[in-house]
């Protein structure tokens, strides 16, 4: 069994792996959310991401742009899955990182800062 194309866009599926979060980042073709704790987010990051922990997204749609496909991660990916499946139903075009940080790490992409670590 092959692997998908790159990220597009008009994918249906609602998750991507990091690596093909990593190419529609670098085409600034997604806005990335952190939906993980503060102390998490500070251990280490995606570059770029913006930080809403996961209760507080709630109070932060109204500053989420509708028009732009919204990425969600987390640690492993089960959190930022609720995200994806609650923005999905209120109409965003919103995408989970499969496998979460933790995969990111594992498939050798960059943290943020360059010390940084998946915190446990």
């Amino acid at each position: 069994m092959g692997r998908r194309k790159p990220a597009s866009l008009t994918d249906v599926d609602s998750d991507y792996t990091p690596n093909e979060v990593a190419e529609l980042l670098s085409r600034d073709e997604v806005d990335l959310i952190d939906v993980r704790e503060p102390d998490e987010y500070e251990a280490g990051r995606i570059a770029r991401a913006r930080h809403i922990p996961l209760a507080q997204l709630p109070e932060e749609v109204a500053d989420l742009n509708r028009e732009r496909p919204i990425v969600f991660y987390c640690r492993s990916g089960s959190r930022s899955a609720m995200a994806t499946d609650a923005f999905r139903d209120a109409g965003f075009d919103a995408h989970n990182m499969a496998g979460g940080l933790l995969e990111w790490e594992a498939e050798g992409l960059p943290l943020d800062p360059a010390d940084g670590r998946v915190a446990a």
